[in-house]
């Protein structure tokens, strides 16, 4: 059935999260072009609200769950799994007290209404996968600009997408070429769940009737060990949730 009710709500869902990019294309540019980085985030903010809650046209469910006092003082990695594009839209407006910043396929940089120019001017890295020495740089201009203004970044260190919401190995570079140069930051797991299924069928028909959720889990600091450790520690942490 929630096939079935794919296949009609889908045109409907695609309608909205397409006006919605079409319509802050230019907000986005406006103020940052006339009023600068905040009024800019202010509008990626608000323009994540109403992407993350056009998943009432497909009768999903969102929830954030955040048990803990998380710092705004202090720069955060986000440490999440990844299981479809729908995870980022939820996590940039539920973190953006954090204002957290993405590393970004740089293909993605071009073409793409609203999240193409915030990919440009956000703050975030976009990197060429095929160029270590850029993603590298990229990576590591992220952390000056995280310990430069207390800014947060989320990092997928699965690499890819799990398609079948099956934890994949998490890969420890990211978070220990961050850490190198934001010691201090805090690393935050966060637990994905049921976002995969929407896209179960791919980008037609998307599935209806999903429980969609984020969990934030324990904070991780870094003092005393390894980037390897903290990475593994942050995938177990988010397995036990999602029984995995």
């Amino acid at each position: 059935m929630s096939k079935f009710f794919g296949y009609i709500l889908s045109p409907v869902f695609y309608f909205f999260f397409g006006l919605t990019l079409c319509i802050f294309h230019p907000i986005q540019w406006i103020c940052h072009r006339f009023f600068g980085y905040k009024a800019h985030k202010v509008s990626v903010d608000i323009l994540n609200f109403f992407l993350t809650y056009c998943q009432i046209f497909l009768f999903n469910s969102v929830r954030f769950k955040n048990d803990y006092h998380l710092p705004t003082d202090r720069p955060i990695i986000f440490t999440a799994n990844h299981q479809s594009m729908y995870d980022i839209p939820s996590m940039i407006w539920f973190l953006r007290k954090h204002s957290a910043k993405f590393i970004s396929k740089i293909e993605l940089t071009k073409g793409i209404p609203s999240i193409s120019i915030n990919l440009r001017l956000g703050g975030g890295a976009n990197i060429d996968r095929k160029d270590n020495k850029q993603a590298i740089s990229e990576i590591i201009n992220l952390g000056r600009r995280m310990k430069e203004n207390n800014w947060s970044t989320v990092i997928f260190p699965e690499g890819t997408r799990a398609k079948d919401g099956q934890v994949k190995t998490f890969q420890f570079g990211g978070i220990a070429t961050l850490l190198k140069v934001v010691p201090n930051a805090l690393v935050v797991p966060i637990a994905i769940e049921n976002s995969w299924k929407i896209v179960r069928f791919g980008m037609f028909p998307l599935t209806t009737g999903h429980a969609l959720k984020w969990t934030v889990l324990k904070p991780i600091e870094p003092e005393g060990k390894t980037a390897n450790e903290i990475t593994l520690e942050a995938e177990t942490e988010i397995r036990k949730v999602l029984g995995q």
